[in-house]
C-alpha cells in the first residue's frame, strides 16, 4: 500500500522521494526492518495475551531432558510470524503483481490450516488436532491452485531467446505479439526450471511426455499433467518437513531464516536480466516482489527467534511451522529453483528421512523378527541427539551451522556448472 502511495505521489505530485520505491534493495531493507520491529514489539504482548488465555503447550512425556519444564509454554506463536510477514509486505510490496498475490494467498491459506490444528489441540483438548487427511487435503488444494496459476497466469513468465522459444514451440504470453518472434527476447509460458550443476541446461517438465506425445506444441499443451502433481508434491513435502523440524527451541525458526535469506538472493538474481544472463539461469520478469517477500519472511523468522530460542517463551505451533514450510516450497517453485530444495532445505530433508527410515525399519523388523527395532534412539533426528545427552542449544547451533553451509553450497551451484 505504501508502495502504491509513493507511486501515486510521484506520478501526480512530483514527490521527491518517489524514486526510492523503485529500488528493490530499499523496499526489501524497509520490509525486513518493519518485520523485525513488528515481531519484537508485538511478540511480548502476544505472549502475555496467550498466557492470560492459558493457551499453553501440553507436552507428551517422551523421556527427554527438560521436556516437562516446557509444559504450559504458550503455543500458536505462528500468529506473530504471519503478522510480521504480511504487514510489511502489504506496505512495501506491489500488490498488483501476481507473485505478490500468490504469496499472500499461500501465507494466509497455510496459516488457517495450522491455526485450525492448534485451535483444536488447545481449545478442544484434542491432542491429535486437525485430522491428517484434512491437513493433506488443504496442502494438496493449495498446490493445485499454485500449479494452475503458474500454468495459466500471463504474469508468471520466463524470458527466453526468441529462437529457443520458437524451436521448442513455447507459447508466447498475450502481451507478446506473434510477429515479434524475430526479436532477441520474448516472454513465454513454460514449465522450464533451472538445473543445478549444469550450464545452459534447463529442465522442461513437458519432456516427460515425449514417450507418449511427439509433437512439441502438444507437449506444452499437456505439460500440466506432469507439472501440477510435482507442485502438489513439493508443497506437501516441504510444509510437513518443516512441521517435523519444529521439535526443539529455535530449530525450525533459525533454519527457515537461513533458507529465506537464500531464496531472497535467488529471487533477486532471477529477476535481474543482467545477472540471470551472466549466471545462465532463467530470467523471470516480475519476480522481484519475491525479494521483498523473502525479506519480510527473514525478518519475521529472526524476530520470532528472539522469543523462541532456548528457553522458548513461545512455540510457533502448526500455525507457524506449516506456514513457513508452505512459503519456502512456493517461493522455490516460483523462482524455478525447486531442484535445489534437497540442498538448501537439507535439514528439513534429513529430519523427514529420519522419521521415514525409523518407521519403515521398525515395521520391517517387527514383521521379520516379531519385535520392532530402531535405527535412531528417537526420531526426528534432533531427538536422537537429545537422547545421546546433547543439550538443545548445542543441537540447534550445530544444525544452524550446517544450514549456513548448505545455503552457501546452494549459492555456489550457480557457478559450479
Amino acid at each position: 500500500m505504501l508502495y502504491h502511495l509513493l507511486e501515486f505521489l510521484g506520478e501526480n505530485y512530483k514527490f521527491r522521494g518517489d524514486d526510492l520505491y523503485q529500488f528493490i534493495s530499499f523496499r526489501a531493507g524497509v520490509a525486513m526492518i518493519l518485520s523485525l520491529v513488528i515481531s519484537l514489539l508485538f511478540g511480548g504482548r502476544i505472549i502475555r495475551f496467550l498466557k492470560a488465555l492459558q493457551i499453553g503447550e501440553s507436552v507428551r512425556d517422551l523421556g527427554l531432558a527438560g521436556q516437562k519444564e516446557k509444559e504450559g509454554t504458550p503455543t500458536m506463536g505462528g500468529i506473530i510470524i504471519i503478522m510480521a510477514i504480511l504487514i510489511p509486505f502489504l506496505l512495501m510490496g506491489d500488490l498488483t503483481n501476481m507473485y505478490s498475490l500468490v504469496m499472500i494467498l499461500v501465507t494466509t491459506w497455510m496459516g488457517i490450516i495450522g491455526f485450525t490444528d492448534d485451535y483444536i489441540k488447545v481449545f478442544k483438548k484434542d491432542k491429535k488436532g486437525l485430522a491428517g487427511k484434512f491437513k493433506i487435503l488443504g496442502q494438496v488444494v493449495l498446490g493445485l491452485i499454485v500449479g494452475i496459476m503458474m500454468m495459466s497466469s500471463e504474469d508468471v513468465k520466463v524470458r527466453l531467446d526468441a529462437d529457443v522459444a520458437q524451436e521448442y514451440s513455447y507459447p508466447l504470453t498475450k502481451n507478446q505479439d506473434e510477429n515479434r518472434v524475430q526479436l532477441e527476447k520474448v516472454d513465454v509460458k513454460t514449465t522450464l526450471t533451472n538445473v543445478p550443476f549444469l550450464k545452459n541446461k534447463e529442465l522442461d517438465y513437458a519432456v516427460f511426455l515425449s514417450p507418449f506425445i511427439k509433437d512439441k506444441k502438444q507437449q506444452q499443451k499437456w505439460a500440466w499433467i506432469i507439472f501440477i502433481p510435482i507442485v502438489i508434491l513439493i508443497v506437501t513435502a516441504v510444509s510437513n518437513a518443516a512441521n517435523l523440524t519444529d521439535g526443539i527451541d529455535g530449530l525450525a525458526t533459525g533454519v527457515s531464516a537461513i533458507i529465506g535469506a537464500t531464496l531472497g538472493i535467488l529471487a533477486y538474481l532471477s529477476s535481474n536480466a543482467i545477472t540471470a544472463d551472466y549466471l545462465h539461469i532463467l530470467h523471470l520478469p516480475g519476480s522481484q516482489e519475491l525479494v521483498i517477500f523473502s525479506a519480510s519472511f527473514l525478518g519475521a523468522c529472526i524476530g520470532f527467534f528472539w522469543y523462541n530460542s532456548f528457553p522458548a517463551q513461545i512455540f510457533m505451533g502448526d500455525t507457524g511451522s506449516l506456514t513457513i514450510g508452505g512459503i519456502i516450497a512456493v517461493v522455490a517453485l516460483l523462482t524455478r529453483t525447486e531442484l535445489l530444495i534437497p540442498i538448501l532445505c537439507g535439514i528439513f530433508v534429513v529430519e523427514n528421512l529420519s522419521v521415514m527410515l525409523q518407521v519403515s525399519y521398525f515395521k520391517y523388523t517387527r514383521k521379520k523378527y516379531g519385535e520392532g527395532r530402531r535405527i535412531f534412539k528417537m526420531a526426528p533426528i534432533h531427538h536422537h541427539y537429545q537422547k545421546l545427552g546433547m543439550h538443545e542449544s548445542k543441537i540447534v547451533s550445530r544444525f544452524l551451522i550446517i544450514g549456513i553451509l548448505l545455503a552457501a553450497l546452494t549459492i555456489i551451484t550457480l557457478k559450479i556448472r
